[in-house]
């Protein structure tokens, strides 16, 4: 079975082209020669390889020159360099041209193959890096669409509530209902505050894989009935019914606060935000076996059967003439999936357009001590 590692040699000696090509072949790269720089480049071109095996002494097109037009085409190729001209100085000129090692002709196989290994894995590691780099950079930008999605319904109160202060006439009740609201607002910034330090702890659990560390028996009908109530004047507002059937005896599950507030929170506003004037919203808690299960309930404007499969995925929101009014970013169900995931539950949905849609979430129950 081959290396998947693909490697190029560049030498005008026949001989060195060959044993090269041996020995590493016989080691499982795959490798491919070429006598002179030019033919070498055009090689690369066609398709990079992990590592450059190049002479620096040959006709047509000298090793340095190859050097760097390599790293022109590719930065993150590894390039070692062989020479029967070997000298400090020679060295130290190839180093900082680009090279990552210097190989002295004549070598034996082993000194070719423990610095061909050590190029490999630096080449491994720099494209390791540059991975990661690129995976956090998604995360902060995915958590940032995230936050923008999440604060809406909470700013968009407070907002309100000053609006409605600033355009309050005169009267007897002006100074209560000023108190009223001023009291509203101070709420719901609390709770964004609240909300922004839980996210910050539960989704660098999720990234890293360190939820399941922080799992502990976890009552569901305390933070569903909170957040029922937080998002009480945004259903009022959308002439919504909420009817929680959560019975407080139902099992504690393996969780923890944040997680679940914020897959319930998730669930709950958009069984409100894609619902209908005068529609409802159920939650219905029941107890399966070794699992709690939660149904999130809506008399909604639904979802199409062939856009069922794609809900979960980052980004994607279903777009035709019913949600071409609602805003949203597509995060919020990808977030609920990797929670549930980390809490080793399930989650499906079932959904009929124009008729409503139910999100059933089942969670490994804990036994009362």
């Amino acid at each position: 079975m081959k290396n998947r590692h693909y490697i190029i040699v560049i030498d005008d000696d026949q001989v060195m082209r060959i044993s090269c090509l041996k020995i590493l072949e016989k080691d499982g790269y795959q490798v491919q020669t070429f006598e002179d720089g030019v033919e070498g480049l055009v090689g690369i071109t066609n398709r990079k390889p992990d590592l450059l095996v190049v002479d620096l002494k040959m006709p047509k097109l000298g090793g340095m020159e190859v050097i760097k037009r390599v790293h022109e085409i590719d930065p993150d190729i590894c390039i070692v360099v062989i020479t029967g001209y070997a000298t400090i100085g020679t060295a130290v000129e190839a180093m900082k041209g680009g090279a990552y090692d210097f190989l002295p002709k004549p070598f034996t196989p082993d000194e070719l193959r423990l610095i061909v290994r050590r190029g490999i894995e630096r080449h491994d590691l720099a494209l390791k890096s540059k991975q990661l780099k690129r995976e956090k950079e998604e995360l902060e930008r995915r958590f940032i669409l995230f936050v923008s999605h999440q604060l809406q319904s909470p700013l968009a109160a407070v907002q309100q509530y000053l609006e409605v202060l600033l355009h309050l006439e005169d009267g007897p009740e002006k100074d209560q209902i000023q108190t009223e609201w001023l009291a509203k607002s101070l709420i719901r910034l609390k709770e964004l505050s609240g909300i922004i330090k839980d996210w910050l702890t539960i989704l660098s659990r999720i990234e890293s894989g360190d939820l399941a560390k922080f799992l502990k028996p976890t009552a569901i009908p305390p933070i569903i009935n909170n957040i029922l109530e937080i998002y009480r004047t945004l259903a009022e507002q959308n002439r919504i019914t909420m009817i929680s059937e959560l019975k407080d005896e139902l099992s504690p599950v393996k969780g923890n606060e944040e997680s679940l507030k914020m897959l319930f929170s998730n669930l709950i506003h958009n069984a409100i935000k894609y619902n209908k004037p005068n529609g409802s919203l159920r939650i219905i808690g029941l107890e399966e076996n070794d699992y709690v299960s939660v149904a999130v309930v809506d008399s909604g404007i639904g979802i199409a059967e062939d856009k069922l499969p794609l809900i979960f995925n980052e980004f994607y929101r279903v777009k035709d003439e019913s949600t071409k009014n609602i805003g949203g970013t597509g995060l919020g169900l990808s977030i609920c999936e990797k929670i549930i995931k980390e809490l080793n539950g399930s989650i499906q949905v079932v959904s009929k357009k124009d008729v409503g849609t139910t999100f059933t979430v089942k969670l490994p129950k804990c036994n009362r001590p």
